[in-house]
């Protein structure tokens, strides 16, 4: 049965971490069925890469994206498997993806595929327009944007992530200014370089934007079987076509994610489950809407929580 208060985030590059769903795999093959497929679609051993590593391997963003999608469908599936149902669902960047499967708009296969493309077209654009992230904690995004707009060069807010915690990205010279800038404002400890290999959600992603219209039109989607909050506008999207659109944008657009929970929380959302590797959504969701649950699904301890409090025979 839905649960109406009830939504799945998923998360997005950055919450990888080797072994990742290896404990899913082993207990519930409905997980370790989500492994098979990926790893039989793809063509390569993506599960001993979750599950062994290398940490370095598993960093590239090839890789990552890859590890990240699947990781966040195993864990959708077992919870599926055990009566967990969410009325809305929502993802962070690449987590978007995941979204889109536990909403039914396209299969894991298609997703796989997309994503496959997404990250090799995004790593390119990052090797040819060499770019970085900075994230700048306890400043007005009325002020950081002011930073942003009179600093030479391409630099711009990538993430509006929660009050208080912002993503900005472009060419290394110019997220460097704004982040000195920043220090000076509100302190170094405040202000940190991100570990990424591209400037994304930026303009120097438009490479891999026009490139990726091509297989993403090749990909058949459905209108979502349960309501699904985008990442470039903050709102609900009900139309497939428009959520083709939006994914194309969604490289060099902002994540409006603090927008995405305001949505959520406005049609009586006021529980998260986090769906995949980590906890940063979580914490984003404390921060954002101090009143609402939030829950993570990784392994078998954190799924038994879930399943105590959401299961089917609740």
């Amino acid at each position: 049965m839905t649960d109406n208060h009830l939504a799945f985030i998923f998360p997005g590059q950055g919450s990888q971490q080797v072994g990742m769903g290896a404990e899913l795999a082993q207990t519930y093959p409905a997980a370790d069925a989500v492994f098979q497929e990926a790893d039989a679609v793809l063509g390569r051993e993506l599960r001993r890469l979750c599950f062994e590593g290398p940490e370095a391997d598993l960093k590239q963003t090839e890789n990552t994206q890859l590890a990240i999608l699947t990781c966040s469908v195993a864990a959708l599936q077992v919870l599926k498997e055990c009566g967990v149902v969410p009325s809305a669902v929502a993802g962070h960047s690449l987590g978007e993806y995941s979204a889109l499967v536990a909403a039914g708009v396209i299969d894991f296969e298609d997703a796989l595929h997309l994503v496959n493309a997404r990250a090799g077209f995004m790593a390119e654009a990052g090797s040819t327009q060499q770019g970085t992230m900075a994230a700048i904690l306890g400043m007005e995004t009325e002020r950081l944007q002011v930073l942003c707009d009179t600093a030479e060069g391409v630099v711009s807010i990538a993430n509006y992530n929660c009050p208080g915690q912002l993503v900005i990205s472009g060419e290394i010279k110019a997220v460097n200014h704004v982040l000195d800038l920043a220090k000076a404002e509100i302190g170094a400890r405040r202000c940190r370089p991100l570990p990424v290999s591209g400037a994304f959600h930026s303009s120097l992603m438009a490479p891999a934007q026009q490139k990726f219209a091509v297989p993403l039109e090749s990909v058949t989607m459905q209108s979502p079987q349960v309501d699904v909050a985008m990442n470039v506008t903050g709102e609900f999207a009900t139309d497939a076509d428009d959520i083709r659109h939006l994914l194309l944008q969604q490289i060099t657009r902002p994540v409006q994610w603090e927008k995405i929970l305001q949505t959520l929380e406005k049609t009586g959302i006021t529980h998260f489950v986090e769906v995949g590797p980590g906890k940063v959504l979580s914490g984003l969701v404390k921060r954002t809407l101090p009143e609402s649950s939030a829950m993570n699904v990784e392994d078998i301890k954190t799924l038994s929580l879930v399943t105590g409090e959401y299961g089917s025979d609740k």
